[in-house]
């Protein structure tokens, strides 16, 4: 049983990496930072939603390393920086989105705020306070300072709301596969 378990666990980490792998690849030709990073997002919450914490943050951590492998991915001295900020996305989702407040979507609401103003937090203090100008030798004034502030509440929001929407149609299809 405990073989079996973790089978699964591998198996599903594994799918939903790499289909964000695959997603990643397919929206960079769009060229726009919003379509990709939402997706992103929409991935790192579908996968903590709906196999949990270690999948989650798991895929998270990973997220920005196999792009870069693969070469179209964020320098290798951001890579730490982005897989935290994705992991305070996930943890926000774990521990608020699955709570009951009461009304239907309040908690998913509360993570979606929370979580994406944990992913900013971390992702402007850590590069563009810190790995831009200290460890990357970029002015204060430079295309990522862009790429790491208010995008990053905006494509967090817009995957998060994604999630609201669909989640409960993913959720009753791995319920009823069970």
């Amino acid at each position: 049983m405990i073989k079996d378990k973790k089978v699964r666990w591998v198996t599903r980490t594994g799918v939903l990496i790499s289909l964000l792998v695959v997603l990643q690849a397919a929206t960079l030709p769009f060229g726009n930072q919003f379509i990709t990073g939402s997706v992103v997002n929409l991935m790192l919450i579908i996968s903590v939603m709906t196999c949990g914490l270690a999948t989650g943050a798991t895929v998270a951590a990973l997220s920005p390393i196999l792009p870069t492998l693969l070469g179209f991915g964020p320098t290798w001295p951001l890579i730490p920086f982005i897989a935290a900020g994705n992991i305070g996305l996930v943890l926000a989702w774990h521990f608020i989105g699955n709570r009951d407040f009461g009304a239907k979507y309040a908690s998913q609401v509360t993570a979606l705020v929370s979580g994406a103003a944990v992913k900013f937090t971390v992702l402007y203090f850590g590069i563009v306070r810190i790995a831009a100008p200290h460890i990357l030798g970029l002015p204060a004034q430079n295309p990522m300072a862009y790429l790491f502030s208010y995008p990053q509440i905006i494509t967090a929001s817009i995957g998060g709301a994604v999630a609201i929407l669909i989640l409960p149609l993913l959720k009753k299809a791995i319920a009823s596969r069970q």
